[in-house]
């Protein structure tokens, strides 16, 4: 099989490019790999796909069509795995218009060019943040989700709809994935967990919203490519699903920090602000559906997986020999 993987030196995306080719299969790997966040990360996550004679990457842009086009005129795509998108919900207060260009114009793209060159199943990644402010908890892809708090998770409510009209229209399979804060090895320095381990070895302050309190589902990266690869390879019968990935134990931030502090045996230098816009108070997935059509419950045990991450950080930043 031919994957064509969106995203390919994002977190989330190198995994899964990474899994792919270690399972045999032949990945396209597309990027435009800006400067959101330091693109030396990027790269060195696209390096080590590079080795693989199996992969190619292309470093182009979701929103030029005609860019995008010549990838399936080139390549005989079998599946798509389209997880590029604008992240952050906080970034999106903004830069709005990168959220329409990357999240919206980007994905439309994509949608039509697997019908165009009938693609029959695509994967796409939606987040956790489209069930908005819920008292509902825990939250299931059958909750109405029609309040988003940020332009950000109006953005992947969107992918929802188009990904539905499509499916309807044209036959296409898609399958939406809404991640639930995905923390480990090589990941995004936007991320709290990231954020807050580089400036506790920097000495630098971490700022804390709503006394800590902001709870989270973290869900560990190699459950979210194990639900991903299972939803690539899904039957799936109603043509168009919606699944949470991945995790029913929410943890807050006062437990994050903890944690952080014992693994490492440094102190954070700390200050306190109030909830910011577009932030919610809690997410927790139902992942009933989930682990009874893709895959087994996930791993739980944040400390335990943490520690895994804390040690490529050490290693890829080259911690010791600054702070021995």
């Amino acid at each position: 099989m031919k994957y064509l993987v969106t995203g390919s030196s994002g977190f989330i995306w190198f995994h899964v490019a990474k899994q792919l080719l270690t399972n045999g299969e032949e990945v396209v790997g597309f990027d435009n790999e800006n400067d959101y966040y330091d693109p030396k990360l990027k790269e060195a996550r696209r390096s080590i796909l590079s080795q693989n004679p199996n992969f190619t990457f292309i470093k182009w842009d979701l929103v030029n069509h005609s860019d995008l086009e010549n990838i399936f005129v080139h390549h005989k795509i079998d599946k798509i795995c389209h997880l590029a998108a604008q992240g952050w919900i906080r970034y999106s207060i903004e830069h709005s218009d990168t959220y329409i260009q990357s999240n919206i114009v980007g994905f439309a793209n994509i949608m039509n060019l697997a019908k165009i060159y009938k693609i029959p199943h695509i994967v796409y990644a939606s987040s956790s943040s489209v069930y908005g402010n819920t008292t509902k908890q825990p939250s299931s892809p059958m909750d109405n989700v029609d309040a988003p708090v940020s332009l950000y998770a109006a953005t992947k409510k969107a992918n929802e709809l188009i990904a539905h009209s499509y499916s309807k229209t044209f036959g296409i399979s898609t399958v939406g994935l809404r991640f639930f804060t995905v923390y480990g090895p090589r990941g995004r320095p936007d991320m709290a967990y990231f954020s807050f381990l580089e400036k506790l070895y920097h000495n630098q302050k971490i700022t804390i919203y709503s006394n800590g309190l902001l709870e989270r589902d973290f869900t560990y990266i190699d459950d979210i490519v194990d639900g991903i690869i299972k939803a690539l390879e899904y039957n799936n019968p109603k043509g168009y699903s919606i699944f949470n990935l991945w995790n029913d134990t929410p943890v807050n931030v006062n437990t994050l920090i903890e944690i952080l502090e014992s693994l490492t045996g440094k102190k954070f230098i700390k200050e306190y602000l109030p909830m910011q816009v577009g932030d919610v108070n809690k997410t927790r997935a139902d992942i009933s559906d989930t682990t009874r059509e893709l895959w087994r419950k996930p791993r739980t045990k944040l400390k335990i997986w943490l520690q895994s991450f804390i040690d490529w950080y050490i290693s890829f930043y080259n911690i010791c020999n600054i702070y021995d």
